[in-house]
């Protein structure tokens, strides 16, 4: 592996951190509600978007301006990854796909990105922007994972096994965490993250009934704490929420008996496993935080961080328990066991 190939996959992670704390920028901004706080789009209040004073960044101006300048810059960097690809003649034509649609992707969130502020900021324009960053995330990675060392020898590895089993409940895995983070964007953007606001019980009481009376109750502390209220429609998207967590709880303790069972030869896989296994239960409980705190600001922003993270281990999962060839995979991955 020549010089170029190792500064270009050191390039591609270093993007996939930059992509990550992007992720955590935006999802401050919107813990703190600072989407308004600049007004306008593409410009800064008139000013070209690096022009802008740093004196003048105040309140949720840091936060929401802050969160365009390093969305501009992941855009230029992922240009750069982009051409880097596109010039080296031994990268496999899909990967130079890849790059290719990694940078429409990043181009239409920052499209998005301005629209959300133009048009104040609409439910279903902000869960279109906050899931298409999470997509990006996951492209990131695949190139990544596209250019490294590890995929790179195991094309060297003669016989390397397989399991059809762990395979099917990792995808599986990956698919209902991405749909987490789609109902987690639309009760986080729908003002639902307090519908239900205890936790274990729901509206003080193990078994709701879900009628007028209880969310009268419910609204009547939102009231005391000077929130607006909440429809069962806001009730019912936190309620999902939380039962597909559970869902995927369940899921992760059926893929780790999978894992122990017939991935004891494949040490990156339990490897993976075993980040994925801590992220989750952080997860888990900074969500229950998020809801004990009342939406603190930096327990929610890491809430959402980390759910980027288990989004992002769970496809790096399926990479790892994939044959490297497409034909390979459909055929792994479809047939019935």
């Amino acid at each position: 592996m020549n010089s170029q190939s190792i500064i270009l996959r050191r390039y591609s992670k270093f993007l996939c951190i930059v992509t990550l704390f992007l992720i955590a920028l935006g999802a401050l901004v919107k813990s703190t509600e600072s989407g308004l706080s600049v007004p306008d789009w593409p410009t800064t209040y008139g000013k070209f978007m690096f022009a802008y004073p740093l004196n003048k960044m105040a309140g949720g101006i840091k936060y929401e301006h802050t969160h365009r300048m390093l969305a501009s810059i992941v855009g230029l960097l992922t240009l750069i990854l982009t051409i880097w690809l596109l010039r080296i003649e031994k990268t496999p034509a899909w990967v130079k796909r890849l790059g290719i649609f990694a940078f429409l992707t990043v181009v239409l969130q920052g499209v998005l990105g301005g629209l959300t502020v133009l048009f104040f900021l609409p439910v279903w324009l902000s869960t279109f922007h906050g899931v298409l960053a999470q997509t990006f995330f996951l492209l990131v990675i695949f190139i990544t994972y596209a250019l490294s060392v590890e995929r790179h020898h195991r094309w060297t590895i003669d016989e390397e096994s397989y399991s059809q089993q762990f395979l099917q409940a990792a995808i599986l895995l990956m698919v209902m965490v991405y749909i987490q983070l789609i109902i987690g964007n639309v009760m986080r953007h729908d003002q639902a993250g307090l519908a239900i606001p205890d936790f274990p019980t729901m509206g003080w009481t193990l078994f709701p009934s879900f009628d007028q009376a209880w969310l009268n109750r419910v609204n009547a502390w939102r009231f005391e704490n000077n929130l607006d209220p909440v429809n069962m429609g806001q009730v019912m998207i936190h309620l999902l929420h939380r039962c597909w967590a559970f869902l995927i709880l369940i899921n992760i303790f059926w893929l780790n008996h999978i894992a122990y069972k017939e991935c004891l030869d494949r040490p990156l896989i339990l490897k993976t496993m075993y980040w994925l296994n801590i992220a989750v239960i952080l997860q888990i409980t900074l969500g229950i935080s998020t809801v004990l705190s009342h939406k603190e600001i930096y327990t929610t922003t890491l809430h959402v961080t980390t759910g980027a993270i288990v989004l992002g281990l769970s496809f790096l999962m399926v990479l790892r328990a994939s044959p490297l060839t497409w034909r390979q995979f459909k055929t792994l991955s479809t047939r019935n066991p």
